[in-house]
């Protein structure tokens, strides 16, 4: 494995609608290092979708939270596919690969905490194929009270004070900062802090190569096999 991470940023959804087991098997099938989902809470399970609203990804309408199981479970998503449940996605994986789950709302971290236990003690995973990334800092903190063996990743829109030092008061494993913030000094800082850090969203081959250059850890990226290809020396089209 390349010390420079390719994880599939809600699966591959270049290829396949996000957040979907389609996609998530494409990412694998394209041989990402991991792969990263959102959940929400719905009934008492984890549900896979990224936005806090259904109808940019569905056939549905209204807040996600505000629905059934069973309304959410009816929905068909835009380009095909179902609402998946956190479970059947780590089902799918089986192993093969990480999973970072971004906590998307308040007072879900619990439920995830029991999941990765769940897992972990009955299914052969291990806690450190697990990352809980959130940009609620506070959900990161409840995951580390409860099960402090799971890594935990600090989402970052913007430019922190003190760089790194946040992170470091938070004890996360790692920085998942957006491409638009990123750079060296704070990259430095993690580092010496002893923290990782990973950007979102990076697709353009020529982004990748600047994140390589920078010396980031990883990357989440809509297109899998153009972060690997670039890593490996090869030349990749710029067009997406």
């Amino acid at each position: 494995m390349s010390s420079f991470l390719c994880f599939g940023h809600q699966g591959a959804p270049g290829y396949a609608p996000e957040n979907t087991l389609a996609s998530f098997q494409k990412a694998i099938d394209l041989g990402v290092d991991g792969i990263e989902l959102d959940v929400f809470i719905v009934d008492g399970d984890l549900v896979v979708i990224h936005d806090y609203r259904l109808e940019r990804l569905t056939s549905g309408t209204g807040l996600v939270e505000e629905k059934t199981y069973d309304e959410i479970r009816s929905l068909e998503i835009k380009g095909g596919g179902r609402i998946p449940l956190l479970t059947e996605v780590l089902d799918l994986v089986n192993r093969r690969t990480s999973v970072n789950i971004e906590v998307k709302s308040e007072c879900t971290a619990p439920l995830v905490a029991n999941v990765i236990n769940e897992y972990v003690r009955k299914h052969g995973w291990r806690y450190e194929q697990f990352q809980v990334s959130s940009f609620n800092h506070y959900e990161l903190k409840t995951i580390k009270a409860l099960v402090p063996e799971i890594k935990t990743g600090a989402l970052i829109f913007g430019v922190p004070i003190g760089w790194a030092k946040f992170a470091a008061e938070l004890n996360v494993y790692s920085i998942n900062i957006s491409i638009e913030f990123v750079n060296e000094e704070l990259i430095e800082d993690a580092h010496r802090r002893g923290i990782k850090v990973f950007v979102f969203t990076v697709n353009f081959p020529d982004d990748i190569q600047r994140m390589i250059d920078f010396g980031v850890d990883g990357v989440f990226t809509d297109y899998p096999d153009r972060v690997i290809d670039v890593r490996s020396g090869a030349k990749v089209n710029q067009e997406i």
